[in-house]
């Protein structure tokens, strides 16, 4: 059986065109796909240089056996491949250049500010429309320049409003709505390919595909939808499929601890497990005392109270890693402090696992196929030191400790803010790919 794939590996902005054809032999695949890349590259980049930094777009080929991925490696991405992938037999120069993905973003808030600060510092993604009815753009130029918690990011003078429905972006012109009907805001004619939808008011996947009316693409929705398709990055981003139109990315607190679950499930089988989430401010907490109708609690002064309140992390936990689903429970504790969390995980194996050997799993890991998701520290942090961190957890292996043979408790550190903005990235970074992905079989 033969199969071919197209897809582009980029270097800088030129792309090329890879088939494969089903051959034993890993180690050939992969000498010979790098020495095709280099050849090309070589002869339409005199600049060219020895290790370029390139990545393939489109990462599976089940039926011809190729099970591939690629993580990053310093500034090199290396390929992973499985036994009876296919061989590179053609790589092409093809003319044109590979468009950035191209976003826009609802609801300019904490994540949504986050999110664009993410998406323009990098090089793949282009910020194009930002929708928020209750703000003027000379504000949103103002909240987007200067952050009490991150810094400002770029001087008053490089941001500035150009009129009423354009912000100018350190040079990067952006237009903006403030339409209140999803369906109204004109993402198609500015050829928005994806809408991060920060409000946290359209979480049910309905509601948000009101996004598509508009001429979007794609929504991917920054919270816990109880219908929408769910995909963590470092977890389960590889069974998002094009037909995904709408997804979620559930909560920062579950990207943090669905990573380390995952990790100690597959490596030792995890019985059951306690959850609590020692989280900072948020939006929704109060600095005088005021109504709160669905959590009364939630009501009081968040500056000089520990406040018990909820979190979704559990429910999502069970569509993520179906065999955990009723096996998890969660809560959380709002405190103080204006970002970095931690989660507090207890652990019950079916077996007995010394605590080294868990942090020497985690260590593997998080050196290993989850480098840049999940972190570990062997140091003694505080909460502060990992504001600014864009890992989605960081494990702390001092703080954890071993109850019983079978029983833990073990701490990760994540900032709530920053962390699960790049994450929200990644996974658009992802999505495009999937979606300039052809498999003919």
């Amino acid at each position: 059986m033969r199969c071919r794939y197209e897809g582009w590996l980029r270097d800088d902005s030129w792309f090329v065109e890879v088939r494969f054809t089903r051959l034993r032999g890993t180690s050939l695949v992969f000498v010979a796909l790098v020495a095709s890349v280099h050849r090309v590259l070589e002869a339409t980049n005199p600049a060219h240089q020895k290790e370029p930094s390139f990545i393939v777009l489109g990462i599976e080929g089940k039926q011809s056996g190729v099970s591939n991925f690629w993580r990053q490696s310093g500034s090199f991405r290396t390929l992973k491949m499985g036994r009876g992938a296919g061989t590179a037999v053609k790589v092409s120069q093809t003319a044109g250049r590979l468009e950035k993905v191209r976003i826009g973003i609802n609801g300019f808030g904490r994540f949504g500010r986050l999110v664009a600060r993410v998406a323009l510092e990098r090089d793949d993604i282009e910020l194009v429309v930002v929708n928020d009815p209750f703000i003027s753009t000379d504000y949103m130029a103002y909240m987007f320049a200067y952050d009490s918690v991150h810094g400002q990011k770029c001087a008053m003078a490089d941001i500035y409003a150009q009129d009423a429905h354009t912000v100018s972006f350190a040079g990067k012109k952006v237009a903006v709505y403030g339409q209140k009907d999803l369906a109204k805001i004109p993402w198609g004619k500015h050829r928005v390919d994806y809408v991060v939808e920060c409000t946290g008011n359209y979480t049910d996947k309905d509601r948000a595909a009101a996004h598509l009316k508009g001429g979007a693409k794609k929504v991917i929705i920054t919270g816990y939808s109880k219908d929408a398709p769910t995909f963590i990055v470092g977890v389960n981003e590889r069974d998002y499929r094009p037909e995904h139109n709408v997804v979620s990315m559930a909560g920062c607190t579950t990207n943090c601890m669905i990573p380390l679950m995952k990790v100690l499930h597959d490596r030792f089988g995890v019985a059951e497990a306690q959850m609590t989430t020692v989280h900072s401010l948020t939006a929704i907490t109060k600095s005088l005392e005021g109504p709160s109708l669905k959590d009364w609690r939630s009501g009081a002064v968040a500056g000089f109270n520990l406040i018990p309140s909820s979190t979704t992390a559990s429910k999502a936990i069970g569509r993520l890693i179906p065999t955990l689903n009723g096996k998890i429970r969660s809560q959380a504790f709002r405190i103080p402090t204006p970002d970095a969390s931690l989660v507090d995980l207890t652990v019950r194996f079916y077996r007995r696992v010394p605590y080294e050997e868990i942090c020497a799993a985690i260590r593997e890991e998080a050196e290993g196929k989850m480098k840049d998701i999940l972190g570990y520290s062997d140091d003694d942090p505080v909460s502060s030191e990992f504001v600014g961190d864009s890992r989605s957890g960081i494990f702390d292996a001092k703080a954890g400790f071993a109850m019983a043979d079978n029983f833990v408790k073990l701490v990760a550190w994540y900032d709530n803010e920053w962390g699960y903005s790049h994450r929200v990235v990644d996974l658009i970074v992802h999505m495009s790919s999937v979606q300039h992905s052809r498999y003919h079989f």
